[in-house]
């Protein structure tokens, strides 16, 4: 899909991994700090080691905490994925404060309209 999605003239696959996975998850409470402190950790390392191209956590209204994550292709996340863990410890902690963990939906991404950090920082000055 060649779709013009920005004034830089960037199109949609230019600008937009071509896969990109939801996750979603009710937490204990009284967990939230060790769960966030948890999902920075491995979603930098991700970022770092892994080939990820970024993430985003989110708290829902509905209670409900909201993380996507993009990467370049469903091969890149499975090779992420399938080595050891890049730190188990973060991984425990992650794992011990979700009460209640909802079905990963994969997302296909059709339009792109979000401003990248440095887009953002480049528009303010």
């Amino acid at each position: 899909m060649q779709i013009k999605a920005h004034q830089s003239g960037a199109t949609l696959t230019e600008r937009c991994p071509g896969f990109i996975v939801l996750y979603r998850w009710r937490l204990h409470p009284g967990s939230e700090t060790a769960f966030i402190e948890a999902w920075t950790r491995i979603s930098a390392l991700l970022l770092a080691e892994r080939g990820s191209l970024g993430s985003r956590l989110h708290k829902g209204e509905d209670g409900i905490w909201y993380s996507y994550a993009q990467w370049p292709s469903a091969a890149a996340r499975t090779a992420a994925f399938g080595g050891e863990s890049l730190d188990a410890a973060a991984a425990a902690r992650m794992r011990a404060a979700i009460a209640e963990n909802f079905p990963e939906v994969i997302l296909e991404p059709v339009s792109d309209m979000m401003l990248l950090a440095n887009e953002v920082q480049n528009q303010s000055i």
